[in-house]
């Protein structure tokens, strides 16, 4: 299965850069608008085979442009949600966004215990998106597109790629709209607590915004796509 990942169009809690991971969340600013628009010319040309969003109004929003250049529905998965920020919920301070990455990145590095303060383990946020990357297997699907949040495509991607490091996540920033492209190599792997089955790995990463540089919001696009040196 070839996977799709686009993150959301920007949102004002991007804008103003606070931890925004509750359900269901914020709609899409002008350019985010914008930007979800250019998703048909950029990913119009892929045999999607179907479109999956979160449950914040966001990402589904941000599915709908190409949903309807292909004629297929956005389906809703509550598992492709954000990484919950806790109880950092809606700060914007350096101190919590910080936290938040330390965090994300102690999962990546294999420390699935740590908890988010206030929040889930890692263990509980790798499952529920994992459990909605097996269902797709499942079901057949070749090329679908998943429409996700910057951390949890950021987090995932390094955790199950076997073609990248922990570092990944610290060097690879994700803007609104930014997309990643994964592959899984076999499917003979045994679900053993490590994720999806078989091996993943990371064919492209488009950190930038799609559509072009008019549609770029770098400084504008919220933390959970930030490179932070931690």
């Amino acid at each position: 299965m070839r996977l799709i990942l686009v993150r959301h169009g920007q949102t004002p809690s991007n804008e103003h850069h606070f931890l925004d991971t509750d359900v269901p969340g914020p709609g899409l600013t002008e350019l985010g608008l914008a930007q979800a628009a250019a998703l048909p010319e950029v990913l119009g040309h892929e045999p999607i085979d179907g479109i999956f969003a979160s449950n914040l109004v966001r990402t589904q929003l941000t599915a709908d442009p190409l949903a309807a250049a292909l004629g297929l529905p956005v389906e809703v998965r509550p598992g492709l949600r954000e990484i919950s920020a806790g109880d950092l919920e809606m700060r914007n301070d350096r101190d919590a966004v910080i936290a938040y990455l330390k965090t994300v990145y102690s999962w990546v590095r294999g420390d699935l215990g740590v908890h988010m303060p206030g929040g889930p383990d890692g263990h509980e946020t790798f499952a529920r998106f994992d459990a909605v990357i097996e269902e797709l297997q499942s079901a057949g699907l070749k090329n679908p597109v998943v429409v996700s949040h910057g951390a949890m495509i950021r987090a995932w991607c390094t955790a199950r790629a076997e073609n990248v490091e922990p570092d990944f996540i610290v060097e690879n920033a994700l803007s609104n709209t930014g997309v990643a492209v994964m592959d899984r190599v076999d499917g003979d792997g045994d679900g053993d607590g490590q994720g999806t089955k078989g091996s993943w790995k990371l064919l492209t990463w488009m950190g930038e915004a799609v559509g072009g540089s008019a549609l770029q919001d770098y400084g504008e696009d919220g933390p959970a796509g930030e490179d932070v040196k931690l």
